[in-house]
């Protein structure tokens, strides 16, 4: 976390991986004006929050900006794919569509690691981000597994597919079983907040929707929970002797 309006000025134009930006509701000063300025040429979210937010962030001087810096570098997604081809590798990617859970987040990229996921994909906006309590949570995944931020996970997608992926959706509104689709080729899995699931933009634009058989009560798995039944699904058809 840094703050004060020139400190943060200088971070976004350092290139520094800054996640969000809180800014005071009702700050409108020279300086506030130039980092709004900078900042929209970038795709770092800005929120206006009330004075009491920021102060109980920290007790010193912010002068009404706070950022919060990434722990880790994002990569660009467009960059992983051909490195992963390249490298003959039959890839499996992880997006996320509006999970906001860092617990979830870090359990989902723990199971990423121990099924030898390629890259977790998350959206800019309205997503978690890669702090402190997510990389805890994922036992260090964090910090060896690729994270991309990309702008849109509707984009996203249409890129794995015009790259050849199959993209496959977690999602109770499927009549499929997940174990009744092939996973053996170039996959990327989406799932969804645990409030909303997937959106229906998304939804219609994945190759296939699969369902996780849920007997009891509740209706759907956690997500981080359903992100490792997937993943090990994929592990057990590539590896022929599981």
């Amino acid at each position: 976390m840094i703050f004060g309006v020139r400190a943060v000025t200088e971070a976004v134009k350092a290139g520094k991986e800054v996640d969000k930006i809180l800014m005071r509701r009702d700050l409108q000063t020279d300086l506030s004006h130039e980092l709004f300025n900078i900042v929209k040429d970038t795709h770092i979210p800005i929120q206006r929050v009330p004075q009491e937010k920021l102060d109980r962030l920290t007790r010193k001087n912010h002068q009404g900006v706070i950022a919060f810096i990434s722990a880790v570098t994002y990569q660009r997604l467009e960059d992983i794919v051909p490195f992963l081809y390249e490298a003959g590798k039959t890839p499996l990617i992880v997006l996320l569509d509006g999970v906001t859970d860092v617990r979830n987040f870090g359990a989902i990229a723990r199971s990423c690691e121990c099924a030898g996921a390629d890259a977790i994909v998350i959206p800019s906006h309205n997503s978690v981000s890669v702090n402190a309590d997510a990389v805890k949570t994922s036992a260090g995944a964090l910090l060896t597994l690729p994270v991309c931020k990309e702008t849109s996970i509707t984009e996203a997608i249409r890129f794995l597919k015009n790259c050849g992926y199959k993209v496959v959706a977690a999602t109770e509104k499927s009549e499929i079983n997940y174990t009744a689709t092939d996973y053996t080729n170039p996959v990327a899995l989406v799932l969804g907040s645990e409030d909303r699931g997937i959106s229906t933009d998304n939804l219609r634009i994945c190759d296939e929707m699969v369902k996780i058989p849920v007997l009891g009560t509740i209706g759907s798995l956690n997500v981080s929970a359903a992100a490792a039944v997937l993943m090990y699904e994929v592990v057990r058809q590539r590896v022929h002797n599981l």
